[in-house]
Formats: C-alpha cells, sequence, structure tokens
C-alpha cells in the first residue's frame, strides 16, 4: 500500500497551493468585507482547468480523481477556505450534469461552467427541509412546455451571484422518489433572491435565498431523469463531503502554519513560546490530528474513486472526522496566539469563522453519525 502522492499529485497540490498564495491569500480579507468574489478570479481559476475538476475529459473537463480534486481543496483553502468552497460547490454541480444531464444541457451549462463563464450553484436545503432532505416542499409542475416552479431554497452560496441554480424540486409523490432535479438559468422569469445573509464566516461568498413564484423552467433544463433527484443529490454529496472537508484540512493547516511561526517570535518570560515543553506537546497534538484527518480523508477519496461499496461510509466518517479536527486545530491555534489570535490582521479568527460551517453543510456532523450506524447495522445483518 503507497500513501505517497504521486509526482502528477504532488505537481496538483503545488500549482494550487501557489496560485492560492498569489492570486487569493492577499485579498481574502477584502473580498470578505465586501461580501463577495471577484469574477475576473474564476477566469484565473478556469485556465488551470479547476472550473471542471472531476468532469470527463470527453466533456472538457479536467478528469481528475476525487483525490486529485481533494488536494486541490486543501491546497487553495490555505489561501482562503471560503472561497475554496464556493469553488467546490459549482464543481459539484457541474459533476452532475457531466454524469447525468442531456448533451443539450452540457453544451448550455455544463460547457460554460467549465471554462467558469457560468458559475453553479446547488439548491437542496429549504427553510423548513434540512437535514430531512427529502420532505422538501419546493415543487415543479409539468406543462406542455417544462414546468412551473414554486417554492424557496434556504442558504444558497452564490445565491443571486451565480449564473445557475442546479435545483432539488418536487415533481411527484411524497419522499425521495418524487424528487427531480431542474436547471434555473439567472434571470429566469419568476426566479428572484432574498437578502444577503449575514453569517458568521464565509462572508466573502453571497448567500441568499433562492425563491421560485411560478418560475418557467423548460422541460431540456431536466436533468436525467424524473424522480431521480434524490438519488443525484445524494451521489453528489458523497464528493461534496469530501470536498468541504479538505477545506477544514486546508484551512487547518494554515492556522498551525502560522503558529509554528508565531511561536519562534513572541517571547514571554525571556524565551520564545516554542521553547516551552508545555506548548510544544500542545503543537505535537495538533499536528498529529491533521496528519490522521489527512489519511482518514485520502483514503475515503480513494474509496469512492475505486468504487468501493463502503465509500458512502467513509465519505460520511471522513467528514464528519476531519471537519471537527479542523475546527479543533484552528481553536487551539487561535489560543497559542494569545490576544493577537482574535485580531483580524493575524488570519486566525476568520480561519476559525470560516470552518466552522463545515460541520452543518453538505449534511451535519450528526447525520453523517446516522449514516455510519446505519450502515453499520445493515452489514450487521
Amino acid at each position: 500500500m503507497d500513501f505517497a502522492l504521486s509526482e502528477e499529485q504532488q505537481a496538483i497540490f503545488d500549482m494550487a497551493r501557489e496560485f492560492g498564495a498569489e492570486h487569493i491569500a492577499p485579498f481574502a480579507r477584502d473580498w470578505e468585507r465586501e461580501g463577495t468574489i471577484p469574477r475576473e478570479l474564476w477566469g484565473k481559476l478556469a485556465e488551470l482547468g479547476f472550473g471542471g475538476l472531476y468532469v470527463s475529459e470527453e466533456a472538457g473537463g479536467a478528469g481528475l480523481s476525487r483525490l486529485d480534486a481533494v488536494l486541490v481543496f486543501e491546497a487553495l483553502s490555505m489561501a482562503c477556505p471560503s472561497v475554496a468552497s464556493f469553488l467546490s460547490i459549482h464543481n459539484m454541480c457541474a459533476a452532475m450534469l457531466d454524469r447525468f444531464g442531456s448533451d443539450d444541457l452540457k453544451a448550455r451549462v455544463l460547457e460554460p461552467a467549465i471554462g467558469l463563464e457560468k458559475v453553479l450553484s446547488y439548491c437542496l436545503t429549504e427553510p423548513g427541509a434540512g437535514s430531512d432532505a427529502a420532505a422538501l416542499r419546493t415543487r415543479a409542475e409539468k406543462t406542455n412546455a417544462g414546468y412551473v416552479l414554486n417554492g424557496t431554497k434556504a442558504f444558497i452560496s452564490g445565491g443571486g451571484y451565480s449564473d445557475a441554480y442546479v435545483v432539488m424540486c418536487r415533481t411527484g409523490t411524497e419522499g425521495a422518489r418524487g424528487i427531480s432535479t431542474l436547471v434555473v438559468e439567472h434571470g429566469a422569469e419568476g426566479l428572484s433572491y432574498g437578502g444577503l445573509e449575514d453569517k458568521m464566516g464565509w462572508r466573502a461568498q453571497p448567500t441568499r435565498q433562492v425563491q421560485f413564484d411560478d418560475c418557467f423552467v423548460p422541460g431540456e433544463n431536466l436533468v436525467g431523469t424524473e424522480g431521480d433527484g434524490f438519488k443525484y443529490a445524494m451521489i453528489g454529496l458523497d464528493g461534496g463531503r469530501l470536498n468541504i472537508s479538505a477545506c477544514s484540512l486546508g484551512g487547518a493547516q494554515a492556522a498551525l502554519d502560522a503558529t509554528l511561526a508565531y511561536m519562534g517570535e513572541r517571547r514571554a518570560f525571556a524565551q520564545t513560546l516554542d521553547r516551552f515543553q508545555a506548548l510544544q506537546f500542545r503543537l505535537a497534538d495538533l499536528e498529529i490530528e491533521l496528519q490522521a484527518a489527512r489519511v482518514f480523508l485520502r483514503q475515503a477519496a480513494w474509496k469512492l474513486d475505486q468504487g468501493a461499496p463502503d465509500a458512502t461510509k467513509h465519505c460520511a466518517m471522513a467528514k464528519k472526522f476531519v471537519t471537527e479536527a479542523g475546527s479543533q486545530v484552528a481553536d487551539q491555534c487561535l489560543q497559542l496566539h494569545g490576544g493577537y489570535g482574535y485580531l483580524a490582521d493575524y488570519g486566525i479568527e476568520k480561519i476559525v469563522r470560516d470552518l466552522r460551517v463545515h460541520q452543518i453543510l453538505e449534511g451535519t456532523n450528526e447525520i453523517m453519525r446516522l449514516i455510519v450506524a446505519r450502515t453499520m447495522l445493515a452489514e450487521r445483518g
């Protein structure tokens, strides 16, 4: 069993990290303050193939593995978890269109999405349907020309900013089997947005409710088959959970790197902080946590790439473990900075704020435990 990255994988990681250091990190605080990500960034990311990381090469994507993509998101998150996670959502949507979309949808929506000329958002959660996603109430009534969509989606990253929305909606009866997936393009009649949400973290990416009031969607914007939308959403979330875990890992690693540097400079009681054995032990614990999280995450990504029967279970376990480890490490890094960790200038408090939501989205960590437990009981027979 070889745990080393290949030369190509190391090059992918290095390329993403260097890009983030040059084009994202120096501006991350400004973008957070402004509450938006400049459009020109997406074009630069597209030049590296980051608009369709694991979209097939046949469709014009980079055709990378899930493990490769995890490396990209870890590296980019070392510059800014908020920007990297938004790109992760876009890639999750692009992969769904590549796998299940019609040729027409691929030509009209996926192709420009790969070039990041179109930014995609994922619309599953509703004000009354979060963890119980199969209880969603947004409904699409079929007509001769397509669908008329009514309902509201909540906590949508890119709401009012993105160019197209991959929407899970009800076309049939109650439950998971009555859900389909539609692509709603910005500017559609009946599509509107709520006010900008004032969030704890992820402040660089605009988040709003997305509202559909007799919103007409052409029939050709149906993704795949009616009634299979929930299945598509869950398949997308397996990879999304890996990506968001990678964002936690990268953010926490950046916090630890900054803490190591700080402790070599900050003096107390006539010596630098890194000379105190008690604090050295704290550093060791943080390094152990991150290395364990990294191995666990990459194993889960490998399983998803291999189509392993327990891939969903491992994606859920990795998401729970890595996102919690990332938040704990970032919090301890803030503590080791003392009062300076609480100041924006040092960058640690932003990481703490950005990482906290990772335990909630892409399925809460309570739902991750539920997936793992149910799988264990089913395996017991």
